[in-house]
């Protein structure tokens, strides 16, 4: 999803351009990525893991960031550290962060409210950021489509569907003690979103 977000980001940025995105490539096992979005070298981590260690200036010689509203939750247990994974930004870099929030989140309000991709039209127009950018949501949704469509496309299924197919196979009076296995955190509401939440 991560690699699908940041072409996301760029259709919006870029009057649906989703080809005007340089993607490259950090390990895991250490800051590098952090390293590079704090000095400038990249604009947006796809696929950050949110951590507290990032939220504010630290020892390790790098500034705060702002991690977007989480695209992703892992499926660890209640008991571990729960993975969600975002965009982050600098910190410094306010305009920019809020924009990619936006970006990420109309990916969630366009599931919320129906919106396919061939139904972009259908997206609010968004002047906050300026006139060149009332469009960006709108051309967001063209490259990609909802949320459930970009899960669908980075992982077979819905969503939905995966969550209503675990909840069909167990008995009813369990339903309440019960968490989806295959979407793991990123469940529904009961307004029909993603169970998702801001930092």
């Amino acid at each position: 999803m991560s690699v699908e977000y940041c072409r996301t980001l760029a259709a919006a940025l870029f009057d649906g351009d989703s080809k005007l995105v340089n993607l490259t490539t950090f390990s895991e096992n250490d800051n590098s990525s952090f390293v590079a979005l704090n000095n400038g070298t990249i604009d947006v981590i796809a696929g950050g893991r949110v951590e507290k260690k990032y939220d504010f200036v630290s020892s390790l010689s790098i500034g705060g960031f702002v991690f977007s509203t989480p695209y992703y939750y892992g499926n660890e247990t209640a008991g571990g550290d729960v993975s969600s994974f975002s965009l982050a930004t600098r910190e410094d870099d306010e305009i920019f962060s809020s924009f990619v929030n936006c970006v990420v989140l109309a990916t969630i309000y366009a599931w919320e409210n129906g919106i396919k991709r061939e139904e972009r039209k259908e997206m609010p127009l968004m002047s906050i950021f300026g006139s060149e950018f009332n469009w960006a949501l709108r051309d967001a949704i063209y490259y990609s489509g909802s949320y459930d469509q970009i899960y669908t496309k980075n992982f077979g299924g819905s969503v939905l569907g995966s969550v209503l197919n675990f909840f069909n196979s167990i008995p009813q009076n369990d339903i309440g003690m019960m968490a989806d296995e295959e979407a793991g955190r990123n469940y529904l509401n009961e307004r029909g979103g993603p169970q998702i939440h801001s930092f």
